[in-house]
């Protein structure tokens, strides 16, 4: 079974394509406007509105998420890091050498979901 996406409920659709367009540095693809997706050649990342769920009776609440993180590899987590220019209260952990050697910054995004931008040591 092929691994399709991982996919954020939002009330705050366009913030949130906004972050991960800049976080991916690519353009989300936007085929309706309660859904935006983001391609990537291990996953998918889906972001819809919270209308494309109101039939589940609330089993998905937007910007309730405390167990899952969003990762992405990066080349350069400090220069990654800086780029986004996050206010403070979304900086979980500043760029930090982790015991098993990735570099890891933490962040939260606008709906308050982890993010961790990382790399792995050089050499692997």
């Amino acid at each position: 079974m092929p691994f399709a996406s991982i996919r954020i409920i939002t009330d705050n659709l366009d913030d949130l394509v906004a972050f991960y367009e800049q976080v991916t540095g690519q353009r989300a693809e936007r085929p309706a406007p309660v859904f935006a997706q983001f391609s990537g050649p291990a996953a998918n990342l889906a972001i819809a509105g919270a209308a494309t769920v109101a039939m589940l009776d609330g089993a998905l609440t937007p910007a309730t998420n405390r167990s899952v993180f969003i990762e992405f590899e990066v080349a350069d987590v400090d220069v990654d890091f800086a780029a986004l220019q996050l206010k403070a209260e979304d900086v979980v952990l500043e760029p930090t050498t982790m015991p098993w050697g990735n570099r890891s910054a933490l962040v939260r995004d606008p709906d308050g979901n982890v993010v961790n931008l990382f790399s792995k040591p050089v050499g692997q």
